[in-house]
């Protein structure tokens, strides 16, 4: 049986499949050829992350499809109920990236709160010649230690990301329409952890309440985030989304910054992928990386296993 993984596999998953007989091609195939490619080259099982999109049209063009595979957290470039109607298998890994996704956000904040995204552009620049001047520029960083941190979506990459956050000793609120109390355990390196209980709230006392905003939703019809909502919140918060282009208005985010409404941005993820907005791209507050939430050895090596393990125990039972 022939898997494509056309956005990548790790080695790991690799070697697991070709272990257990299956056949896997990693060569990468354009959008508009991919149809036409696993018709080709007799291909069961699709497996993509966010690059490759698979609509109606692919599903409806591949009869000999047996498994949709993605690899990360979000379907939103998978048409699973249609695919699922023509008794197509699709599978995801949910769990497998939420702690690089995590601490990916606060590598924004660190880098948002001691304006690092802009000291790295201005340093090769002017740190010869203007050292002193950009030394007081950056020189009124704050903590986040102490600090109200509200997370808006409290599923698997919520909670890790609140994990990190009661570790710095940060205050955690969370709003979620689907989970009402959470137990959180913070594991240390020796065996110790605790369990901190988290009880959500109404997302507007997240925007009231919050020193920083981490968003955590999938993909939606319409803004979570605009004028309004920017308007609710504290004077100088600071917002992160590492999770789907479309849920911020950029344009009411940039104005917001302009302002000092927002005193820093981090985006992951943006409106216009992969070609993101010029003035997002070019703003001093904003802290940039390009869709890399998911993108550590670490994840995409459970990712790859994890699909692996999913594909086989499918297969056999099929085949049983």
């Amino acid at each position: 049986m022939k898997i494509l993984a056309n956005d990548g596999i790790s080695l790991s998953g690799k070697q697991k499949l070709e272990e257990n007989g299956f056949e896997v091609i990693t060569t990468k195939v354009a959008q508009e050829q991919v149809a036409n490619y696993i018709n080709k080259n007799d291909i069961s099982v699709l497996l993509v992350r966010s690059a490759t999109k698979v609509r109606k049209d692919i599903i409806d063009a591949c009869p000999g499809l047996k498994i949709i595979g993605r690899g990360g957290v979000g379907l939103d470039n998978i048409d699973v109920a249609y695919a699922r109607q023509k008794d197509i298998h699709v599978i995801s890994t949910p769990a497998s990236s939420s702690d690089s996704v995590a601490e990916l956000v606060f590598a924004h904040l660190f880098t948002g709160v001691r304006f690092l995204h802009d000291a790295n552009r201005m340093m090769p620049l002017e740190g010869d010649s203007s050292f002193e001047s950009l030394k007081k520029a950056y020189a009124n960083g704050i903590e986040l230690r102490g600090k109200t941190m509200g997370i808006v979506g409290f599923g698997r990459i919520g909670r890790a990301v609140a994990r990190i956050a009661l570790g710095l000793g940060m205050r955690v609120i969370a709003s979620d329409k689907f989970v009402g109390n959470s137990e959180i355990r913070v594991d240390f390196y020796n065996g110790q952890f605790i369990n901190v209980e988290i009880t959500t709230e109404p997302i507007e006392d997240i925007f009231k309440h919050s020193d920083f905003i981490s968003l955590h939703v999938p993909a939606q019809d319409g803004y979570l985030i605009s004028k309004q909502e920017f308007d609710m919140m504290k004077d100088g918060v600071g917002i992160i989304n590492a999770a789907r282009g479309g849920i911020l208005d950029e344009v009411a985010l940039v104005d917001a910054l302009d302002s000092g409404k927002v005193s820093f941005a981090g985006l992951d993820v943006f409106e216009e992928e992969p070609k993101p907005a010029i003035q997002v791209l070019m703003h001093p507050k904003i802290s940039l990386t390009p869709h890399i939430g998911a993108a550590t050895l670490e994840a995409q090596d459970r990712i790859g296993t994890e699909l692996a393990e999913q594909i086989i125990s499918l297969m056999k039972t099929e085949n049983n």
